[in-house]
């Protein structure tokens, strides 16, 4: 969802964009592109001197709130128009267009062809810091579930250190370049026993990790009742600074609705439900554990 607002805030401001996936082609995720809205407030709460009925820290917080307003918003009920997305600048790779002969650098040439279509794209759109640009403008790169099952080597240390290779060589492109990328991996997929999720985020700017509370206990805790997963800041982009910037709050949770997907301040439900709750649970035991509701000295 995070990688479809991403397309979708490229077409918008009218920025190149190379789309690449192995597991679903890269037209299917275009057709699930959300549509821009008009509206321009949704997330906003309202004024800061608004009575609180509860307390302080019940408040709703957005991310926005807490970084700031930026970019635009999108209905995710509504698909982007065709048209829109046809005159946008575009590039599909899914997957090599002939059989590449295996070489030395990566055991799945999948890599290497990747790589070569994202070194062309660059330089055919003249996004190296050496170009004369013309203009001022930058390639989005969004690379869908690298490292899945579609990704595999013959072995999972194959794998591993193809990735490592391919985003070593990819870092150096966009260090050289103006485009960012953003790189989705599912890492369920490997074993950390040699900190390869460490060694993937020292590799990266920015990392985030989604938690989904489908399948696990926190599904069915009242105090994320209000939340589908967390989201998790694993590393913050340090430029020109020898600190990363500090975010006033790292408790983030998330949450898929009709209309859009909303990350904000993880707030826990009012002291009176849990006190509600805590109160009959008292009840509940002193009605099993106690000697026929008579207070004695085995009451707990």
């Amino acid at each position: 969802m995070i990688q479809k607002y991403f397309i979708a805030e490229g077409i918008v401001i009218r920025n190149p964009l190379l789309i690449a996936s192995l597991d679903t082609k890269p037209s299917v995720l275009l057709s699930q592109i959300p549509n821009p809205t008009n509206s321009t407030n949704d997330y906003k709460i309202q004024a800061a001197d608004e009575k609180l009925k509860v307390a302080w820290r019940y408040r709703k917080t957005t991310l926005f709130d807490l970084y700031g307003t930026f970019g635009h918003e999108y209905d995710l009920r509504i698909s982007m128009n065709k048209r829109i997305i046809d005159k946008a600048r575009i590039t599909q790779w899914h997957g090599p267009t002939e059989k590449i002969i295996k070489n030395y650098i990566f055991e799945n040439p999948a890599y290497e062809d990747l790589l070569e279509t994202i070194a062309k794209t660059l330089k055919n759109g003249m996004y190296i810091h050496s170009d004369g640009l013309t203009e001022t403008n930058m390639l989005r790169i969004c690379i869908n579930s690298l490292g899945s099952r579609m990704w595999f080597s013959d072995s999972e240390e194959s794998t591993r250190a193809d990735i490592f290779k391919f985003l070593y060589c990819l870092r150096a492109l966009l260090k050289s370049s103006y485009a960012t990328a953003i790189i989705s991996i599912p890492i369920q997929n490997f074993d950390n026993s040699v900190n390869f999720v460490e060694r993937l985020e020292h590799l990266s700017d920015i990392t985030i990790k989604l938690e989904s509370f489908n399948g696990s206990a926190k599904e069915i805790n009242p105090l994320f009742k209000d939340y589908h997963g967390l989201l998790h800041i694993k590393k913050m982009p340090i430029f020109k600074t020898l600190y990363p910037y500090e975010p006033k709050t790292t408790d983030l949770g998330f949450k898929l609705l009709s209309k859009k997907f909303v990350i904000e301040e993880l707030n826990l439900p009012p002291i009176s439900n849990n006190t509600i709750e805590r109160e009959q649970d008292e009840t509940s035991a002193t009605g099993i554990c106690s000697a026929g509701g008579r207070k004695n000295l085995l009451d707990f």
